[in-house]
């Protein structure tokens, strides 16, 4: 295990979509972070990393299956080894796919879990060894309300980010003393994308009154989480528009 030489500071979004997790690589990356993206596939990231590029930013976009061990593994070693170390990790895959439990598939709630929990797990159990051997860093995790209670309908989901919550709070517990930041942010509410502009008119409606999360904002406050100073670390944080029900 080798780490580059160098005096750049690079943030790994995981699960860097077009809303939540590019707004986050974009807010470090105004910052002076270098960021590193991924997706499944390579091709979709090329539009974020030529924003931030042009914005006078650093980034760099790789295709990575987030459940496959041996992809994290040497994803995060040609990170480390050849741009520099990862100062702050963000998982961000979401995975919310409704079903009802009687017509729920063994194939497709595996998935989810696989998708939501299991990749978190293998992104961010890498990227601790890295930091640990610093004694810093930031990881970060994107839950949602689904973390907290399961609704009908959401039982695989509710299952996937239960776990992402848990493996949140015991890393908190096993890192913070080593000086390593582990946080979730629980997510409650509409975002602004296009699939909500195109699916949910009548909520994407209310975007005008605040009534739904505006992605800068929710980036705004990962960007919080990791300035911290470590006597007020906080290790959850919820957001949501003003009229969300909870």
């Amino acid at each position: 295990m080798t780490t580059a030489i160098n005096n750049k500071n690079i943030v790994l979004v995981v699960g860097a979509g077009d809303a939540t997790g590019g707004a986050i690589a974009k807010r470090f990356a105004r910052e002076g972070y270098v960021a590193c993206v991924t997706r499944r596939s390579a091709d979709k990231l090329q539009p974020l990393v030529e924003s931030i590029t042009a914005s006078g930013g650093e980034a760099h976009g790789f295709a990575c299956d987030a459940r496959n061990e041996e992809d994290v593994i040497a994803l995060i070693e040609q990170i480390e080894t050849e741009i520099g170390p990862i100062e702050a990790f963000v998982f961000n895959i979401g995975a919310n796919v409704p079903c009802s439990i009687l017509e729920e598939t063994a194939r497709k709630y595996f998935k989810i879990w696989e998708m939501a929990c299991f990749s978190g797990f293998l992104n961010a159990r890498e990227v601790a060894k890295r930091m640990v051997t610093r004694q810093r860093g930031t990881i970060l995790f994107t839950g949602a309300t689904a973390g907290l209670r399961g609704a009908a309908g959401f039982a695989a989901f509710a299952g996937a980010k239960h776990g992402i919550r848990a493996l949140a709070q015991s890393m908190a517990r096993e890192l913070g003393p080593m000086n390593i930041h582990v946080a979730h942010v629980v997510v409650d509410g509409a975002i602004d994308t296009d699939f909500i502009r195109d699916n949910f008119p009548e909520k994407y409606a209310t975007k005008d009154q605040d009534g739904i999360l505006n992605p800068e904002h929710i980036a705004d406050n990962y960007w919080y989480l990791h300035s911290q100073p470590r006597d007020a670390w906080t290790f959850e944080l919820d957001l949501r528009p003003w009229n969300e029900r909870w």
